[in-house]
């Protein structure tokens, strides 16, 4: 069994400014999808990668440890802009933080709090994500690899469109009290298209903030 996936409702707020393409059913309440979001480095404490907006940080980033079974990996080229790296690397962050909530198994978890907007539609995602796997009895194990990354910065230069794929071919949920692994058949389910609204922070030099996600499912365009 994959884990499960609860995809954020429908449009992204209008205040975006951002075109973004179409993905998702929107239907906020759904129960019956797979999978869910991001991780790092297993075994290790995963620096959250630093943003290169502008100059350096005065903030102080949250630290995410996971178990040696899992990782995160990421194939892709640092954009050449400054900002457009900082949102693609705190979009990064935020998929890598809701994981680290699955495995501390805190769906109150500081990490994906610190990268997303409060009150925002990407917070109630995380949050969603993290608690459904709570009440299952999950956690996560394996290997999400992430590609084709692509940043759409809008005309202000404080909000940005992130994507990229996401394949789980090799990624699957585990019982936390048994240690079993939930394996299942590879098919077009292992992979999605996640596009992140992303925000400059104006309490926080450097860090870029997720205020919103669409998710298509079955994304077979991310298939290798």
């Amino acid at each position: 069994m994959k884990r499960r996936h609860l995809p954020v409702a429908a449009a992204l707020v209008a205040t975006t400014a951002l075109l973004l393409t179409g993905c998702g059913n929107g239907d906020d309440n759904s129960s019956d999808n797979d999978k869910i979001a991001g991780a790092d480095a297993g075994g290790t404490t995963a620096s959250a990668s630093t943003s290169t907006s502008d100059t350096a940080e005065d903030i102080s980033r949250p630290a995410m440890t996971f178990p040696s079974d899992f990782r995160m990996v990421f194939d892709r080229t640092a954009p050449s802009d400054a900002k457009e790296a900082a949102a693609l690397n705190d979009a990064e962050n935020f998929v890598r933080a809701i994981n680290h909530g699955i495995v501390k198994q805190d769906a109150e978890d500081a990490a994906y709090k610190f990268y997303s907007t409060p009150g925002g539609k990407a917070q109630a995602y995380a949050k969603k994500q993290i608690q459904q796997y709570i009440d299952g009895g999950w956690t996560v194990t394996g290997v999400q690899r992430y590609s084709s990354a692509e940043v759409d910065m809008a005309g202000d230069g404080n909000r940005a469109s992130v994507s990229f794929c996401d394949d789980d071919s090799k990624f699957y949920g585990k019982e936390v009290k048994s240690k079993k692994v939930l394996k299942t058949k590879p098919s077009d389910k292992d992979y999605y298209f996640f596009e992140i609204v992303m925000a400059a922070s104006k309490e926080a030099k450097g860090l870029w903030t997720a205020e919103a996600v669409e998710v298509q499912r079955e994304a077979t365009q991310c298939k290798a």
